[in-house]
């Protein structure tokens, strides 16, 4: 019989996609750096896997009582599966990973700790910033351009959106317009909705295990119909100001 949990302050939200080699070793990451730093529940959302990451998410629950896992029966992409987590989730607040195991764990405490001493979390992201990517040449040559790019369209305030350690409150991102994609775009649309963004310098390392479900090419072209929706969504947006409200 397993024990009842006390309620959780943070959600780790992490989609993964034919990942059975990293799904035992990045759960229990996640644990040992969370353990004594915030009552946590994890969520995994396998998004339409064909390999065996369905049978090892099974065996990490016989073991890891705040895991739950959520699946899609066909692959949705990135941000639904990001989507399907936030929504599951019953934390107030929520940090995403990667399910490669390129992001640390251990950089989640000291982001929830600048989530936590904020004025109003609602209006607050915390973005890490891969300072030291761990990819190929190509990979880190794309990524600068792209993040250029759309930082002079955007002027979103954020040298690396592609980081996939990202965390914020759960009512925020529920809040949010939902797009494919939408998980590259969340600085842009945290300050479109009149919010604020900050990034912080977290550890990034290689793929050990499995092979990436990105190429350079395809992800640059459906980048540019993504930059010009986002585009037009912030035009679009107007925030307004509350004078007061009945109680």
């Amino acid at each position: 019989m397993r024990k009842k949990q006390t309620e959780p302050e943070l959600a780790v939200v992490v989609p993964v996609k034919n990942e059975q080699d990293n799904v035992l070793s990045l759960i229990d990451e996640i644990h040992k750096a969370l353990d004594g730093v915030a009552e946590f529940e994890v969520i995994y959302v396998d998004d339409g896997s064909d390999d065996r990451t369905p049978q090892k998410l099974d065996e990490a629950k016989a073991q890891y009582p705040r895991l739950r896992t959520v699946r899609h029966r066909e692959s949705c992409g990135q941000s639904q599966a990001v989507a399907t987590g936030v929504k599951a989730a019953t934390a107030r607040f929520v940090a995403t990973l990667d399910g490669d195991g390129q992001n640390d764990p251990a950089d989640i405490p000291a982001l929830l700790a600048k989530l936590r001493e904020a004025a109003d979390p609602d209006l607050l992201l915390i973005a890490g910033h891969r300072h030291k990517r761990r990819d190929s040449a190509v990979k880190r040559y794309t990524s600068k351009f792209a993040n250029a790019l759309r930082r002079a369209l955007l002027n979103d305030e954020t040298p690396d959106t592609g980081c996939g350690l990202k965390l914020f409150t759960r009512a925020a991102f529920l809040d949010l317009p939902r797009f494919d994609h939408m998980h590259r775009y969340l600085p842009a649309l945290f300050l479109r909705r009149g919010g604020r963004v900050v990034s912080v310098p977290v550890n990034h390392r290689p793929r050990e295990r499995g092979v990436s479900k990105y190429g350079t090419i395809d992800r640059a072209l459906v980048g540019v119909s993504d930059l010009l929706g986002v585009m037009w969504l912030i035009r679009r947006a107007s925030v307004p100001e509350i004078e007061a409200a009945d109680e």
